[in-house]
């Protein structure tokens, strides 16, 4: 059977209906999901095979059957080592068809059918009983439903219910706890995540003071876990404030409760400064003991250990709701709060000569309403962009070109989406300046409504003119009759997933086309896509066949994620911030396309053929595309490779942006030679849906 669905195309700005099969969102699913990187994950691994016979062992020993409750169970990877751990009989749930399939076959060619029942059901839905999905309730219950938050995926609501419904009582469960651990950080780098900081301009007229709203600097922001690669995070960009405490533990062998709750400690500081950000992991007992453990803890907590290296479960970012000045050794009580789904933070300082019942005040003032975002601003910018806005490198040059471009008698119009440059236009002299949201655009009221606030805390309301249209329905009376003579944009565009979406400012700039004057200033002037053939250091495990997995065939998982990757005529790239993820060059970069802004966007595609040298020894697991702008003559932005290290090919990637990623469907190992191997590529920018085609060849 097949659907029409609908979406607003990111890069020309139409809507399009698309015809797809109804196995469509499945391919989707399976192409970009984590499971290659958990098979992967050998630390986990290990130690779930280790705690899986442990419990069965313990079973065993009191002279029960070993039944197990597999929940999520994937490939049914943990049921077949449970099995072959000498379990009498899994019950295996999984919920998303695809994987249940998959887990069928899995586990028919690994020779555990007759042990091991795949239930095709939310694990809220299955039934016990004679004639239900399982005959009897389990005596061990294993699962593995955490996200890098540990809850966001729903383990508290399905433990409550297991424990109620599907588990006897005194059950094993592997995992047998999980243990969330917080220190308390000082950061301007994460910091700038969140906040917009003060941007300072030199007009003709002296210093100007571009400044975030009062609704803003007083904003808790969102709820939801900013997840990353703590690991990447060097120790120069943030400053610890407080040993590493426990905030809290979860005990998977007893009833969970799954209601909302706090908890506190009390923190003495190590150092003085500014309490900004709280960094949270969290690690897994797989026994009762503790002596199986598999931990999240990044480099600085555990120096001596080698680190297993995943990206299905990483460290987490919870941004304070304000700054808080810490003095050393002036106590302090932090307090997590949760819901189903996720945790948040508040810091209280403890009173001097405080007693019980003080105490007990400060537990009735400690439980916060999750952070609900005030000034609209964390609901349209992500984490990066904030990023971005505050980089004053980059903003530099924005204000660096614009003063080569904008004349006293300028009219400027703007288009980017949540953007500085109308106000940096307007400071550096620009007679006129109009500030385009565009109205189809998901976030377009939220943009208005900033829009507003942000020019009004700097006096700009009557100003800057922002114009609500679709820019093929831009008019003259828009414009005061008057015709554009500086045409500006970041690009940036809250819709923009791969690098290239971006290119919407020049199906914007070709609409508007009519209302620009004849000797018209774009900025940027064009644009270009570069690539580069990378080594990566881990990122491939995501995309990599992984064959076996602790001694069992999961070939068929790998090949429904090929099927999947293979739906399309094409492979696609998919976006990745390549900060977060080191890897090395094996080629030069590369230039392969340009985009002059100065022109409309033609009819005929743009294509390009060539072929790259690979330098350097290594494995070339993919291509890396970004984009560049040219803002004016010797002004350019990079949203890709900022810098290359000859020697070794050591990549530094933009922070604030999100790299495409090409992964080969096979990899070759280069060595140097006399006659260098090379990596020939076919690139095509079709202009009528904005798509770029690409094929690689080794």
């Amino acid at each position: 059977m097949k659907t029409f669905c609908g979406r607003a195309n990111p890069t020309t700005g139409s809507m399009e209906w698309l015809e797809e099969g109804e196995d469509y969102d499945y391919h989707q699913e399976i192409a970009r999901s984590r499971y290659a990187d958990m098979l992967h994950d050998k630390d986990r691994n290990v130690k779930y095979y280790q705690g899986i016979r442990a419990a069965v062992n313990r079973v065993k020993e009191r002279g029960e059957k070993a039944i197990v409750l597999d929940i999520g169970t994937g490939t049914g990877l943990l049921s077949m080592m449970a099995a072959s751990a000498g379990a009498d009989f899994c019950y295996a749930i999984e919920v998303f068809k695809p994987m249940a399939n998959a887990a069928v076959k899995i586990v028919e060619q690994n020779g555990f059918s007759d042990k091991i029942k795949v239930i095709n059901k939310h694990s809220t839905e299955v039934t016990v009983g004679p004639d239900g999905d399982m005959q009897c309730r389990a005596n061990i219950l294993v699962t593995e439903l955490f996200d890098t938050e540990l809850i966001g995926e729903g383990a508290l609501p399905t433990y409550e219910h297991a424990h109620k419904y599907l588990v006897q009582e005194g059950c094993e469960a592997v995992p047998h706890r999980a243990t969330v651990y917080v220190q308390l950080v000082e950061s301007r780098r994460m910091w700038s995540w969140k906040k917009l900081f003060p941007v300072h301009v030199e007009a003709e007229d002296g210093e100007k003071i571009l400044v975030p709203p009062s609704e803003m600097e007083n904003c808790p922001g969102v709820p939801s876990v900013c997840d990353i690669q703590l690991n990447q995070m060097p120790s120069s960009d943030f400053s610890t404030l407080s040993d590493v405490v426990t905030m809290f533990s979860v005990d998977f062998s007893k009833p969970v409760q799954s209601a909302s709750t706090y908890y506190r400690v009390q923190l003495e500081p190590v150092k003085s400064g500014k309490a900004q950000i709280v960094l949270s992991w969290w690690d897994i007992d797989m026994d009762p003991s503790g002596m199986i453990n598999c931990t999240m803890a990044p480099y600085w907590v555990k120096p001596t250990s080698a680190l297993q290296w995943r990206d299905h479960w990483m460290q987490c970012v919870y941004f304070l709701p304000r700054e808080e000045p810490v003095v050393q050794g002036e106590k302090l009580y932090l307090t997590a709060c949760r819901d189903q789904y996720s945790v948040w933070y508040s810091l209280q300082k403890a009173r001097e000569g405080e007693n019980k019942a003080d105490e007990e005040e400060h537990k009735a003032d400690a439980r916060v309403e999750s952070p609900v975002c005030r000034c609209r601003a964390h609901l349209l910018w992500n984490r990066p962009r904030f990023g971005e806005l505050n980089d004053q490198n980059r903003t530099r040059q924005y204000i660096r070109s614009l003063r080569k471009v904008l004349k006293p008698d300028s009219v400027c119009l703007c288009i980017s989406d949540g953007s500085l440059l109308p106000v940096l236009a307007y400071y550096l002299g620009a007679k006129q300046v109009q500030y385009f949201v565009l109205v189809f655009r998901s976030l377009h009221f939220g943009l208005v409504f900033f829009s507003h606030v942000f020019f009004k805390a700097n006096h700009l309301e009557d100003k800057i003119k922002i114009i609500e249209a679709r820019p093929e329905l831009l008019k003259s009376s828009h414009l005061e009759d008057k015709k554009i003579s500086v045409l500006v944009g970041e690009p940036f565009f809250t819709t923009s997933l791969l690098p290239w979406h971006n290119l919407y400012f020049w199906y914007a700039r070709t609409a508007v086309s009519t209302h620009l004057a004849s000797n018209v200033t774009v900025l940027p002037q064009s644009a270009s896509l570069h690539m580069m053939v990378v080594e990566f250091q881990d990122l491939w495990r995501i995309r990599s066949p992984c064959g076996t997995c602790e001694g069992f065939d999961v070939q068929a998982m790998d090949d429904m994620i090929k099927d999947s990757l293979n739906f399309r005529e094409s492979k696609e790239a998919e976006p990745h911030p390549l900060w977060e993820y080191p890897c090395k060059s094996l080629s030069e970069p590369q230039e392969v396309l340009t985009f002059d802004f100065t022109k409309t966007v033609p009819q005929h595609c743009l294509s390009t053929e060539g072929s790259v040298k690979l330098l350097r020894e290594g494995k070339s697991h993919g291509a890396v595309l970004w984009m560049e702008y040219q803002l004016a003559a010797d002004i350019s932005v990079s949203t890709g490779l900022m810098q290359l290290s000859n020697e070794k090919g050591n990549c530094e990637w933009n922070p604030h942006c999100k790299q495409a990623v090409y992964f080969f469907s096979s990899v070759i190992e280069s060595e140097i030679l006399s006659d260098p191997t090379a990596v020939t590529y076919a690139i095509k920018f079709d202009t009528k849906t904005g798509e770029i085609a690409m094929d690689f060849k080794l």
